[in-house]
């Protein structure tokens, strides 16, 4: 006689607008009996003292429960996943170029010695106020008057008497290991080049360009950092890439451009005391034009020595996705113009698991479809959700099937989106009325989901009465899957 599979059951109380994720729950491991005991109602007294107790309705409860799989394994399946791992093997893609932990912007955080540090660059750019050596044009009135200080802001904030000044200094004492003079060294040539290249104009300017596809930002990380996308495989586009690198013209408006768009993005960033600061920065390698095209490479070249001399600390995470064999080779010439500092910031990942890179730093909820999650263009219509509603993740083991039982405790609208990055799996939805003589409700009926099927699945279905929605992905594969969800309760 088989064996009864072995279940491991996952439940948690939630309320309709955030889910918490599936990893933070406790798990028991039993066996499933053949039926299952109709849930109780939830009263009260059933609450968790950390959840919220309902005032006019009962929240659903989510059950998620991991069986063997009932699908037949495709011949082939276990052999191309082999390959896919001896290939990513092969290209020998790096995790990360070493730790990294972002110091806190909190005043009360520093160390003596940096607090030390701060005040004796405090009193030296002080110095440099009072006698003009940042060099900025002095206002008409105050032209002929050389006891007047200057008056030098950057990114919109004066360099000192400002509640976000100390800040500001923060970033050029870490950009130089907390070395005074080094730091206002650098100070003076950033200030500089910022007059020179007029930063200030440059930044109310309306320039016009079509990268709003190649950089752009969506969302932020799970420490609250604004994520910015890089897409380099839109230079693909043969006419795109010689509208903005065909001459030394086009390259230089690229930089203003691409400047003009981080200074936008740097002023809407929070540099009060403890604030969020620093932007998460993902790029995406896939069909990058490579290492053949010498004008995006010059440009990248000079874009990254800009934004390292200029812009200290700004960058809290840099992740390369989809990442190509040949971008090592690539950043072999670039790393030698990076700090060690910088370096330590970088996350690389082959494509097979990009996705997964990207939700360890991004809950999916704030991760654009094309990229493994469930947030859609700014431009599209989603009346159902928002970056605000917050989706699970499982992990569904190779050869089992995960259910999502949502249960339900009054009549509602119930709609949710679910996906399984890649697919390849089965998927199936019914609902389950509480009563034991009635008939389940097929919602969706098994469908085999390919990778070329749409990335995620909406449904919408309305309860009229007491029971369960069942959400079932099956893998029959020999590789883990990851298996995202999120739904909304509309009351009817």
């Amino acid at each position: 006689m088989a064996e009864e599979p072995i279940t491991t059951t996952t439940t948690t109380l939630v309320t309709p607008e955030k889910e918490p994720s599936s990893e933070a729950s406790a798990s028991t491991q039993e066996v499933l009996p053949k039926e299952t005991e109709a849930p109780k109602s939830v009263t009260e007294t059933d609450l968790p003292e950390t959840a919220t107790k309902p005032e006019e309705h009962h929240p659903p409860t989510v059950t998620q429960t991991e069986t063997a799989s009932t699908e037949k394994k495709e011949l082939g399946d276990e052999e191309a996943s082999k390959k896919e791992v001896a290939e990513e093997k092969k290209n020998m893609i790096p995790l990360n170029l070493g730790s990294f932990k972002e110091e806190s912007s909190k005043l009360s955080d520093l160390s003596d010695s940096e607090k030390k540090s701060l005040d004796e660059l405090k009193r030296l750019v002080r110095d440099a106020l009072d006698n003009h050596q940042f060099g900025s044009t002095p206002k008409p009135e105050d032209a002929a008057n050389t006891t007047t200080p200057e008056e030098v802001k950057i990114w919109g904030i004066p360099l000192l008497e400002d509640d976000r000044s100390d800040v500001v200094l923060l970033k050029f004492l870490r950009a130089r290991d907390f070395k005074v003079k080094d730091s206002l060294a650098m100070l003076k040539n950033t200030i500089k080049w910022r007059r020179e290249f007029k930063i200030d104009e440059l930044v109310e300017e309306d320039l016009v360009d079509d990268l709003d596809k190649v950089v752009f930002m969506h969302g932020h990380d799970r420490e609250g950092h604004p994520v910015c996308y890089n897409v380099y495989g839109e230079f693909q586009n043969k006419e795109l890439y010689n509208k903005t690198f065909s001459d030394e013209e086009k390259r230089r408006n690229f930089l203003r451009t691409r400047i003009q768009f981080l200074e936008r993005s740097i002023r809407k960033l929070d540099f009060s005391s403890g604030g969020v600061s620093t932007i998460f920065q993902v790029n995406d390698m896939k069909n990058s034009p490579g290492l053949g095209k010498k004008e995006l490479r010059s440009a990248t070249k000079q874009a990254v020595e800009l934004l390292q001399d200029n812009y200290p600390e700004f960058v809290f995470k840099q992740a390369f996705i989809n990442v190509p064999w040949w971008y090592l080779v690539f950043y072999t010439v670039i790393g030698p113009f990076m700090t060690p500092r910088s370096k330590s910031k970088l996350v690389f990942s082959g494509p097979s698991s990009s996705a997964e890179t990207l939700f360890k730093y991004i809950s999916p909820e704030q991760v654009p479809v094309q990229y493994g999650g469930l947030s859609v263009d700014p431009c599209d219509c989603n009346p159902d959700f928002s970056l605000e509603d917050a989706a699970s993740e499982i992990t569904v083991k190779p050869g089992t099937k995960q259910t999502v039982e949502i249960i339900i405790y009054e009549k509602c609208e119930l709609v949710w989106e679910i996906r399984v990055i890649g697919w390849e799996v089965s998927y199936k939805a019914e609902f389950v009325p509480e009563e034991k003589d009635a008939y389940t409700v097929v919602i969706q009926k098994p469908r085999k989901m390919r990778p070329s099927d749409e990335p995620v699945l909406t449904h919408s279905f309305k309860v009229n009465e007491l029971g369960k929605v069942l959400l079932t992905v099956d893998n029959p594969t020999s590789k883990k899957k990851k298996l995202v969800y999120r739904f909304n309760v509309k009351p009817l």
